[in-house]
């Protein structure tokens, strides 16, 4: 009796689990048609429907196994309350099935743990910022739930069912059989995508968990210093050396790859880019060394270790060289141009810690200057890259020079939205109806249209760029250095090293003669490369000794790799490494061709000593980054201006802030603020800067906080800061309008005014405190145009009209 009662429970639960293994094929099914109808290249439909039956079914085996004693637990007294319950668990689960592969439709990869390396407000904007999907899609999340109810009933009558659990057991043994045998039935391509996610978090995990914890000593204390005469200077034979220092001009074009750039197989949409290549020291063979933009600043500016989860994730960032802080040294002016927030991927955080005294981001930006905005959701990342280009030349004569200068685009981005977007989509129209040498296929390039309509935007971009620069006088001493910063993701890749190849040129009037070379390189080798050149043509002086992970620029023209380069995929990823010329990935030994094609290969003596020497690298990278070892603190790396909190007040902050959001942080600071525990509001002020510098409301908040305890010149000093960064934010001239009539400074609202008028402010309580100033002062005249001109706005403002009567 009780068997009979355990074998009808087991016979509704494995029915439940093949619905739900039903349910988990559709989407596939769904997957595939909704890939096909895009445009874009399908796999084979037989081998991706069978492929994936199976793979689902690997993952309802372990579905059923994890799920199978909750189903008895609240099966005990009755069943149908164990079967309602696993049911609304298996519907969550097909929810989380369609979102995966909506992520996935959308970049084509499997979301996995670089899903761990965003914060809530990172992942709320990358996911803002795809384009919106259709109705379909939505409705989706109704129908497949739909469907697996509807299954749960009919398999449950069907009669071929009555042997379901003999069924599911020989079907789960043929698939286990399967997944060792079967070439290919573990491609990602063909994997369930909850299964897919699962195993590469605890692959992260268990990452984490191997890397030994090591402890260096004396004069292995910093393992990765060097003597700075270590680095050969390979460059100088290229050059013509001039008298004065050159302007260093670098462009970090966002994803583009070396695939559509010179002959490769999406070539045919940068032809600035192309002609260039004929004018300058081109590399095709180029690595990132990340596979997302997280990490093309450290690695290219300062050729720095990842961390866990990439440098500028780092909590206390390392002490650390960069060509900014050692050009910045030797005179040079320094500055980083872009069109979006620098608060994201904390970028704003290495910036301020080495110095940077120019900063254009996002907030810089009058109206004179268009947004590209997403027209379905309204989503916006900023400024494109014609105007980020515009604005660059519209600033660099008042940055004095030799300048280092690094322009940061980011149109070739997800969702490839930018003004004249319409013109370039009828160029690509034209470019397929003329060109016969494209070597990819109209249907690729159709489907992708918007993506090669930003390239080819984006390289016009650059055109734009340095053809104005040339009617520069300073043009024939300047060095522009042209890399991607990864290779863009929502086209296919080809293989697994092809997300980090990226085009990089060296283009300039000083050089001797245009090369193509064809060895192997990373970012990593252009910050030694760099400064060894400058040091030895115009006796920069350089540090004894740096940490640069790079061992500069190979020169060679034939195909080679002289370096071991670690490749981060994603945020916490440290997956890939190139090794000669070797790539080692998941484990997974490749050979790469002179094409930079790979092909995997099994030799186990060079796959050893390939692993070895990564375990090597991700434990000394682990040492570094978590014990401060990278560069040894001195007078030329302390940072200015880091607030450096007592244990105290650490201890207070924790008390505070835990679990708090920064933005709960910043009304929690309010609501001390106006409590009058002022010292406690600007402490944690003082945190939340720390972590986002460029959190303006917060910088006004604590600059208002020391103006009413009448600390009006760290009020002064907090608030011109705000306005540095931020100079069309209505609420910073009213604050520091308050308090220069709290600290009757009124002159100096004057200048303030000014700076409003001229960044165009519309907003009438900055020209009432203007009046009130004015009428401090005793300048009724000003006072009374000025009140006179807002009351015709605002005719019953009381506080206007009070005003007013008093003059």
């Amino acid at each position: 009796m009780i068997t009979k009662k355990l074998n009808k429970k087991n016979r509704k639960y494995i029915i439940t689990c093949f619905s739900l293994l039903l349910t988990f094929w559709l989407i596939s099914l769904f997957e595939y048609t909704s890939i096909f109808f895009s445009g874009k290249e399908t796999p084979g439909i037989f081998n991706f429907l069978v492929f994936k039956f199976f793979n689902h079914f690997y993952t309802v085996i372990f579905i059923y196994l994890i799920f199978l004693p909750f189903y008895y637990l609240f099966s005990r007294k009755k069943t149908r309350k164990g079967l309602l319950i696993i049911r609304i668990l298996f519907v969550l689960i097909i929810f989380i099935e369609l979102a995966l592969t909506k992520y996935s439709l959308t970049t084509l990869l499997n979301l996995g743990a670089d899903l761990l390396g965003y914060s809530l407000d990172d992942i709320y904007l990358t996911v803002s910022s795809s384009g919106s999907s259709s109705i379909l899609f939505f409705i989706t999340f109704l129908i497949f739930p739909a469907v697996f109810l509807s299954s749960c009933f009919f398999l449950r009558k069907a009669e071929f069912f009555k042997y379901c659990s003999r069924i599911f057991l020989t079907a789960a043994l043929i698939v286990l059989i399967l997944k060792f045998v079967l070439p290919g039935f573990s491609n990602s391509i063909y994997q369930n995508k909850i299964y897919f996610f699962v195993v590469d978090v605890l692959k992260y995990q268990k990452g984490k968990i191997d890397v030994k914890s090591i402890k260096l000593e004396g004069n292995k204390e910093y393992p990765f210093l060097k003597p700075s005469e270590k680095i050969a200077d390979v460059l100088s034979p290229f050059f013509n050396v001039s008298a004065e220092k050159p302007n260093i001009v670098i462009i970090q074009v966002e994803g583009l790859g070396a695939e559509f750039v010179g002959d490769s197989y999406y070539s045919g949409f940068t032809p600035y880019l192309n002609s260039l290549i004929s004018e300058s020291l081109y590399w095709p063979n180029f690595l990132s060394n990340a596979g997302r933009t997280f990490g093309a600043l450290p690695s290219l500016m300062a050729s720095l270790p990842f961390g866990e989860k990439g440098f500028l994730e780092i909590e206390e960032i390392p002490t650390h060289l960069s060509l900014f802080s050692v050009l910045k040294q030797n005179d040079y002016s320094t500055s980083f141009f872009a069109g979006d927030q620098s608060s994201f991927d904390k970028k704003i955080n290495f910036l301020e810690h080495n110095g940077v005294e120019n900063i254009i981001d996002e907030n810089k930006y009058d109206e004179t200057y268009p947004k590209s905005v997403n027209s379905s959701n309204g989503f916006s990342w900023g400024y494109s890259d014609y105007e980020i280009f515009k604005k660059t030349l519209s600033v660099l004569d008042d940055i004095p020079s030799p300048r280092l200068d690094l322009i940061a685009t980011q149109s070739i981005h997800d969702p490839f939205t930018f003004p004249v977007k319409q013109k370039y989509l009828l160029k690509i129209d034209s470019i397929l109806k003329t060109n016969k040498s494209l070597k990819a296929t109209k249907k690729q390039i159709r489907s992708n249209k918007d993506i090669f309509a930003s390239i080819l935007y984006s390289d016009a971009s650059v055109k734009m760029f340095i053809e104005s620069y040339k009617k520069r006088p300073d043009f024939k001493n300047t060095i522009f250095i042209i890399t991607g910063d990864h290779r863009l993701i929502p086209i296919a890749q080809k293989d697994k090293l092809c997300r980090f190849n990226v085009p990089f040129f060296i283009y300039s009037p000083l050089l001797k003669k245009p090369t193509t070379m064809k060895a192997v390189n990373s970012h990593y080798d252009l910050a030694p490369s760099l400064l060894s050149f400058l040091s030895n043509s115009y006796d920069l002086d350089l540090p004894k000794e740096t940490a640069w992970l790079g061992d500069g620029i190979d020169t060679s023209k034939t195909f080679r790799n002289i370096h071991k380069i670690p490749l981060m995929r994603y945020k916490g990823s440290l997956s890939d490494y190139v090794y000669k010329d070797y790539l080692l990935s998941d484990g997974k030994l490749y050979k790469i061709k002179e094409d930079f094609n790979i092909y995997q290969i099994d030799d186990k003596t060079v796959l050893n000593d390939a692993t070895k020497s990564f375990n090597e690298f991700k434990n000394l990278n682990a040492y570094v980054t978590k014990n401060n070892k990278i560069y040894p603190e001195n007078e030329n790396t302390k940072i200015k201006g880091i607030y450096i909190f007592t244990p105290e007040e650490l201890t207070k902050i924790e008390e505070l802030t835990n679990g708090l959001t920064v933005d709960e942080m910043f009304m929690a600071a309010r609501q001390k603020a106006f409590n009058n525990e002022r010292e406690t509001a600007r402490l944690i002020c003082n945190y939340i800067l720390k972590k986002v510098p460029n959190y303006v409301d917060v910088r006004i908040l604590k600059g208002r906080t020391l103006a009413w305890d009448g600390q009006y010149e760290a009020s002064e000093k907090e608030l011109l800061n705000a306005l540095k960064r931020s100079p069309y934010y209505d609420d910073i001239y009213l604050a520091l309008l308050d308090m220069y009539w709290w600290s009757s400074q009124n002159e100096k609202s004057i200048v303030i005014v000014d700076k409003a008028i001229k960044n165009k402010i519309k907003n009438d309580d900055v020209a009432f405190k203007m009046a009130r100033a004015y009428a401090t002062m005793k300048n009724t005249d000003k006072a009374t145009t000025i009140i006179d001109s807002i009351l015709k706005k605002q005719p019953k403002n009381k506080v206007y009209l009070k005003l007013k009567k008093s003059l």
